[in-house]
């Protein structure tokens, strides 16, 4: 019998070796045949497979989240709604982590803003960093 190596199919999907092997240890993948020298021989919906659980970790769905996404692929278990409370769980997440990300820049803009670009002290962003001067610098906004 002969396959798509391991090598291959890591390829096409742009992961490495170790991810293919992991996804296969916690469940997500199907182990393959293999050929007769014990060697893996994945065929065309492993790549399918792969490339989905590639795409959807792209997106930043988690381990679960793809678990739970792969199941609803198949053709009697598909159900749109709970795809859609899936996704739109992580889409809450995601835009939870961009409001982080505005915060965390707003205040990293505006300390930056502060320095003179002298070499020497005082340095905000240094200070802000600086765990003894938390005790007595006022929260920035």
């Amino acid at each position: 019998m002969r396959g798509i190596t391991i090598g291959q199919i890591a390829k096409a999907a742009g992961v490495n070796l170790e991810t293919v092997r992991y996804y296969e240890r916690i469940g997500l993948m199907p182990p393959p045949a293999r050929t007769g020298g014990g060697h893996r021989a994945y065929d065309g919906e492993h790549v399918r497979l792969l490339a989905f659980i590639r795409h959807a970790r792209d997106l930043g769905f988690g381990i679960d989240d793809v678990r739970a996404l792969l199941a609803l692929r198949d053709p009697s278990h598909r159900s749109c709604a709970e795809v859609r409370t899936i996704a739109g769980a992580h889409l809450a997440k995601v835009r939870a982590k961009l409001a982080d990300l505005a915060r965390l820049e707003g205040i990293l803009a505006g300390t930056i803003a502060q320095c003179s670009g002298e070499p020497s002290p005082p340095c905000p962003v240094l200070d802000m960093l600086d765990p003894r001067d938390q005790m007595t610098r006022t929260p920035a906004p």
